[in-house]
Parts: structure tokens; C-alpha cells; sequence
């Protein structure tokens, strides 16, 4: 797993000194208001998350990065990329913060650095990003980074009997690149 700083926070692969406070994000219902499954309830399912993106990871399927605070260490939420299409140079991107570190700039400081990273190592030409369309503070950090809304999927998901729909959001290279939000030297294409 490549590890990315910035200048607040550490990604590196999460690993067993992280379960306990990944749990505390995982496990938050307002914090997991918008996510695909439902809060976990038990440190054991967070061992799983962990152990399945270093399967992931190995594997070729996907990366999780631990977003750690740099002062002191703390894991505050995840980012990830996955579902990987070769072919078409594109990968997803997901990420999820504890709510004690909102409002502070972290995701965006974060996600950042991932996308300048997936851009220029992996070469990418297309990041996506999919979200429920209620959850406006993720809309504002995508939209901050140069995502484009491209469409809704209605009735996508259904988390705990709930029916969620999918505001589905693109990012291009040349857009990130003329963005506020580049800060790595990413090869033009």
C-alpha cells in the first residue's frame, strides 16, 4: 500500500492498532447515515473490513487508507478506491469520516491526495464517486474537487430495508488539473 502525507494527516493501510477507533466511525449511526450498509455493531466486523482490504489490495481489487491525524496518530475515517476497470482507466472512489473530525477540512486535505495519487501513479483518466443524493456534505467536498454530477440511480441501494437512491459523480483528469484542488505534479495526458 503506498502511503500518502499531507500536511495534517497519514493514509496508510489500516491495520490492528486502528480497530478500535475505525469502530468508533464504523459504528456511529449519524456518521454512517449515508453508507452502503447499515452501523457496524461489533469490533470483530471491523477486523473483517480490514482484512478483506488487505485481501483487496493484494489481490489488485482495491486500496483502503487509514486517514490518520499526523499530531497524534489518531485514525479518523477511510478512503478507498476500488472497483478498477484496466481497460478504461477508471476506479471509484469512497470515504467515510469519524464526526468528531468534521467541519475541520480533513476529507478534503485527504481525498485530495488520493486523487493526485491515482491520477499520476496509476495513471487514471476517470475517478467516480457514488453517493446519496440527501447527503449534501459529501456533494459539497466532490463538488469542491471538480466532480460533475452525471446522473441519479434511482432505488440503487437498500441499507437496513431503507431504499436509497445514487447521485453518481464523474472527475476527469483535465479537470483536476485546471482545479483549485491539484496540488501533485500530475502528468498531463
Amino acid at each position: 500500500m503506498p502511503a500518502l502525507d499531507t500536511p495534517r494527516l497519514a493514509l496508510r493501510a489500516a491495520g490492528r492498532a486502528d480497530v478500535a477507533q475505525l469502530f468508533e466511525v464504523f459504528s456511529d449511526p449519524e456518521a454512517m447515515r449515508y453508507w452502503s450498509t447499515p452501523p457496524l455493531t461489533s469490533i470483530a466486523q471491523v477486523e473483517t473490513v480490514i482484512a478483506r482490504a488487505a485481501s483487496h489490495f493484494a489481490d489488485g481489487t482495491g486500496m483502503l487508507w487509514c486517514v490518520r491525524r499526523r499530531d497524534d496518530g489518531r485514525a479518523i475515517g477511510t478512503i478507498s478506491l476500488h472497483r478498477f476497470d484496466e481497460q478504461n482507466d477508471r476506479a471509484e472512489v469512497g470515504y467515510i469520516l469519524g464526526r468528531t473530525a468534521w467541519g475541520r477540512g480533513f476529507m478534503s486535505e485527504a481525498l485530495s491526495a488520493v486523487i493526485d495519487w491515482a491520477f499520476a501513479a496509476m495513471d487514471l483518466r476517470r475517478i467516480e464517486a457514488d453517493t446519496d443524493p440527501r447527503n449534501a456534505g459529501s456533494i459539497r467536498l466532490l463538488e469542491r474537487l471538480a466532480f460533475k454530477q452525471e446522473g441519479l440511480l434511482r432505488e440503487r441501494w437498500i441499507v437496513d430495508g431503507e431504499v436509497c437512491d445514487s447521485a453518481m459523480f464523474g472527475l476527469l483528469r483535465p479537470e483536476w488539473l485546471a482545479s483549485a484542488g491539484a496540488r501533485a505534479n500530475v502528468p498531463h495526458r
